[in-house]
């Protein structure tokens, strides 16, 4: 519960807009990240509750109907993000800019131009404070937390009066999201390799999970398959990154967030190595083979004793969840 209300503050700091991307954001959008933050932390509380009331075969019917909402939600968020790679399973917006949309807003509404010469409170706003502090932004956010709650309980009137000045005002300049036909399209046989494969990643832990369900954690099925979409995703979007300077119409130009998110997906193939059957069959020997090799030495031996008993009572951890 913690986790949630700490994922709730770091929301309503990181979604305030500063100045540079004020006309490029939306101010009423579904917090899609902070949804999935919240779920992934319910989660463990399903997990244990289940465990403790249903058993260990029967708490796997929950943690399914759990997946199975945060794979509605990551779905909606690619979909509403117009088809962008989900930075951390979603939990970090993907709001970075191409190159190409970054030589666009240098000089409208961007990066100042070289040469340009704004002033000493260009990167102020109009309280006077620096809106790149966390503190300026932690107080602009719940400022606007708290607009934002005093007008569901303004009357109807009211509101329509805010309406008329908000039409007669300039409107904010608004980002054109790509949709799947035009992907497609644009992209050609990569643009599907992309979206195939970034669905394979968002809907494998369902999968997991339900063959779990099916087979029981020892059986080797859905560690088999779970590793089999790991890849065939990953092999997928990786094609694609491997593109870029082919044809033009089919060019993907991957944002430096995205492709360290690529690399993390392939750093959590490691994490297989702490899943039932192959944990119990492998990992678990050797580490208990090197606690015993160990073991003489004074101080490196009761060090790794300690790291050995941490790393078997965290397994349970990664039995279904690593990546998800």
């Amino acid at each position: 519960m913690l986790g949630i209300i700490t994922a709730i503050n770091e929301h309503i700091i990181d979604t305030t807009p500063v100045q540079r991307q004020a006309s490029f954001q939306e101010p009423h959008s579904f917090p899609f990240s902070l949804c999935i933050s919240a779920i992934k932390d319910l989660e463990t509380l399903v997990e244990v509750a289940g465990q403790q009331y249903y058993g260990d075969d029967k708490k796997w019917n929950f943690i399914a109907v759990t997946e199975a909402i945060k794979v509605l939600v990551r779905l909606a968020l690619f979909r509403n993000s117009g088809y962008k790679m989900l930075l951390h399973g979603g939990e970090t917006p993907n709001v970075e800019n191409s190159p190409n949309d970054l030589s666009d807003q240098h000089g409208d509404g961007g990066f100042p131009k070289p040469g340009q010469n704004h002033g000493p409170n260009f990167l102020r706003n109009g309280n006077g404070q620096n809106p790149w502090k966390p503190e300026s932004r932690a107080l602009s956010g719940l400022s606007r937390f708290g607009e934002n709650a005093s007008m569901i309980s303004e009357p109807v009137s009211l509101r329509r009066i805010q309406n008329r000045h908000a039409i007669m005002e300039p409107r904010m300049a608004v980002v054109q999201r790509p949709t799947l036909a035009t992907i497609l399209c644009e992209k050609g046989v990569y643009g599907a390799l992309f979206v195939i494969g970034e669905m394979l990643f968002i809907t494998r832990p369902l999968f997991y999970v339900l063959f779990i369900r099916k087979y029981g954690i020892r059986s080797w099925i859905p560690w088999f398959l779970s590793l089999v979409v790991d890849f065939i995703g990953i092999g997928f979007i990786t094609r694609v990154a491997r593109s870029v300077g082919g044809g033009k119409e089919q060019e993907f130009c991957f944002s430096p967030a995205e492709n360290n998110e690529l690399k993390r997906r392939k750093l959590l193939w490691a994490l297989y190595l702490m899943r039932d059957p192959f944990f119990s069959k492998y990992t678990r020997q050797r580490l208990e083979s090197t606690e015993k090799l160990l073991e003489p030495v004074p101080v490196v031996g009761f060090l790794t004793s300690k790291i050995v008993e941490l790393v078997i009572g965290a397994q349970t951890r990664y039995t279904y969840m690593s990546g998800s």
